[in-house]
């Protein structure tokens, strides 16, 4: 199996190397500017609401959309002519090639009990492929964001550290994280025990994908993810060595059922796994 072009990477070649730089520093600083947002306004408990309305539980807070509001000002006030697509409020169009993408809280759940592993997601698109991304973890005091398409890092207690996957790691010796979310019935999930068996560790959203991206986990496999959830991480995870796709090899920015890997052998390795539920 072929794997699927990484259309983003070639994008970069359209951009200069002032603007490539002027995008990774407003994102450095955004970073900043959510965590003490956050701990000067958002540190408190706030009552979720469910946007599923009996149908399900999706969770969603007054911080979710303070949050996004507090974003998508930031980017209006540097960038007023690129489009805007964001959770809970919706899309801004401009004729622009650039399309900023928000999660204001991925892992609302999270969120709501106190786990620290919810954060902020966004991705700047150009001509519809995710270029950069930034996953801001406010409580673990630590985010992550690619500086162009072949360096990424993580600035954790304002340290900042370059960061790649583990492209060297066997088959028998992988690290697999995965989240099915309820979305793979139980007679599709013994089609892939041999998958399943691998599983080692819960997905824990953004953070699993992450730590792809610093070698610490092998391959996260996560379902049912929309744009905004994934599009903020692809050009972090595609920067720092890793390989992303749909499980059944389309381009990752179309979301859905993700996989994601630290190298091309592990990466095929699992789709042929999973490819009876692909």
């Amino acid at each position: 199996m072929g794997l699927v072009e990484r259309k983003g990477l070639h994008i970069f070649t359209e951009l200069d190397k002032k603007k490539i730089r002027f995008f990774a520093t407003f994102l450095n600083k955004l970073a900043r500017d959510m965590t003490n947002y956050y701990n000067k306004k958002l540190d408190k408990p706030f009552k979720p609401i469910n946007k599923s309305k009996g149908k399900g539980y999706d969770p969603v807070t007054k911080a979710d959309r303070a949050f996004e509001k507090f974003i998508r000002s930031k980017i209006k006030k540097k960038f007023p002519k690129h489009n805007i697509i964001g959770e809970e409020f919706g899309n801004k169009k401009n004729k622009s090639d650039f399309t900023w993408v928000i999660d204001p809280i991925d892992g609302t759940r999270s969120f709501i009990i106190g786990n620290p592993t919810w954060s902020n997601l966004i991705s700047l698109n150009y001509k519809g492929n995710p270029i950069f991304g930034l996953a801001n973890f406010p409580i673990l005091k630590k985010y992550y964001y690619n500086q162009s398409d072949k360096v990424a890092y993580v600035v954790e207690n304002n340290k900042r550290k370059k960061i790649n996957t583990n492209k060297k790691v066997k088959y028998k010796d992988l690290k697999l994280a995965a989240g099915l979310h309820g979305a793979i019935s139980l007679n599709k999930q013994k089609k892939i025990t041999k998958f399943l068996n691998l599983m080692q560790f819960p997905c824990s959203d953004a953070l699993s994908y992450a730590q792809v991206c610093e070698g610490k986990l092998d391959v996260v496999f996560q379902c049912s993810n929309k744009i905004w959830d994934i599009h903020p991480l692809i050009p972090i995870i595609n920067a720092s060595g890793g390989i992303v796709s749909t499980i059944d090899n389309r381009d990752a920015k179309f979301a859905g059922n993700i996989l994601a890997s630290s190298n091309k052998n592990i990466h095929i390795k699992i789709q042929s796994l999973l490819k009876p539920i692909a």
